[in-house]
């Protein structure tokens, strides 16, 4: 029987009625393959007894787009993925389409948050996964043909099956890590470590590699890395095993908020940066600026990974004919973290 009067009967009442998730509900409700036409006919039986009606978003739906952009990220506050939101976001605003956002706990959940995104009815997705696990989850789900992943991808990405044929854009992680070493090869630094990210991250992963790369080129010895895992107190916790290895004169950190760390660990030692040890980070963080000494560091333009990342989901709508690069190209900036060996 239909709901009582004044109560609209909502997704999740058609889900108790018919004694299935509202997960299903919604992909009953969008037509999606791979239902059981017995759990279809219990569902749509459901909508009839109660009464069900999609809500005034999707019924608009029928006359046009609902201008809305679903952002997909795993829930993080680190520097970089939490700037990429807040691109994104700014960049859709200034299209003329709202933003909805669902962060998920782990990546089993992003199935969960597509259907979600789905009963919001958006036109377009973007996604934020930074890590392994993240991108492995992805493959398993059926993503909207308006999709694009954000941010950095790992070397061997065509060995992530589905996802890579998906558009992606983000900052050159590579090209930012090389102008980093680079930086210290040509300020006469010969022994360069590394204060690498978490090894799942993406990000974390092409830094390394790239850094490895740069001294193999400039016939560099590449010793042993020692990993964080982003925050300061990790970079701190490295002071020892970074000054342990023979030589060391500069360490290029991941990220900011490590090399910050570091500066704090090496300066409860006595050492003086740069006088003993140079530093370079990656991210130029507002508060880069402002260490003591302030840091060099590699700056990403998170404002045009948005404006990218929605003009790319803008050509697939058919609403754009030609977007920004897919590829953002960083920036050195130098400060006094560093000096000549």
């Amino acid at each position: 029987m239909p709901a009582p009067r004044g109560h609209a009967p909502s997704m999740r009442d058609v889900a108790q009625r018919a004694g299935v998730s509202h997960q299903t509900v919604s992909r009953v409700v969008n037509d999606s393959p791979n239902i059981r036409s017995d759990t279809r006919e219990r569902v749509l039986q459901a909508i009839e007894d109660l009464g069900y009606r999609p809500n005034g978003l999707a019924r608009a739906l029928a006359h046009g787009r609902s201008r809305r952009i679903g952002l997909l990220m795993e829930s993080s506050s680190h520097y970089g993925p939490m700037n990429m939101l807040r691109g994104v976001e700014l960049a859709a605003r200034r299209a003329g389409y709202a933003a909805t956002t669902f962060g998920v706990t782990s990546p089993d959940e992003f199935d969960e948050g597509i259907d979600f995104l789905r009963d919001q009815r958006v036109d377009a997705l973007a996604i934020i996964a930074p890590r392994a696990q993240s991108l492995e989850s992805l493959a398993r789900v059926t993503l909207p043909q308006a999709c694009v992943l954000v941010g950095s991808m790992p070397p061997d990405a065509d060995g992530f099956g589905p996802i890579p044929s998906l558009p992606r854009v983000g900052v050159d992680q590579a090209l930012g890590a090389r102008l980093a070493v680079q930086h210290l090869i040509a300020s006469g630094h010969r022994m360069i470590a590394h204060l690498a990210g978490p090894a799942d991250w993406f990000d974390a992963q092409v830094r390394r590699n790239e850094w490895f790369r740069t001294l193999e080129a400039a016939g560099l010895e590449t010793p042993p890395t020692v990993e964080g895992d982003w925050r300061p107190q990790s970079g701190y916790d490295a002071t020892d095993a970074l000054l342990a290895i023979p030589g060391v004169t500069a360490v290029f950190a991941a990220n900011d908020q490590m090399a910050l760390g570091l500066i704090h660990g090496l300066s409860d030692r006595g050492l003086a940066i740069p006088g003993d040890l140079s530093v370079v980070g990656f991210d130029d963080i507002p508060e880069s600026a402002h260490f003591r000494p302030p840091l060099t560091t590699v700056h990403q333009d998170f404002q045009a990974v948005g404006e990218a990342a929605v003009d790319l989901l803008l050509q697939r709508l058919g609403e754009a004919s030609h977007g920004s690069p897919q590829q953002i190209v960083p920036e050195l900036v130098v400060r006094t973290s560093t000096a000549p060996a």
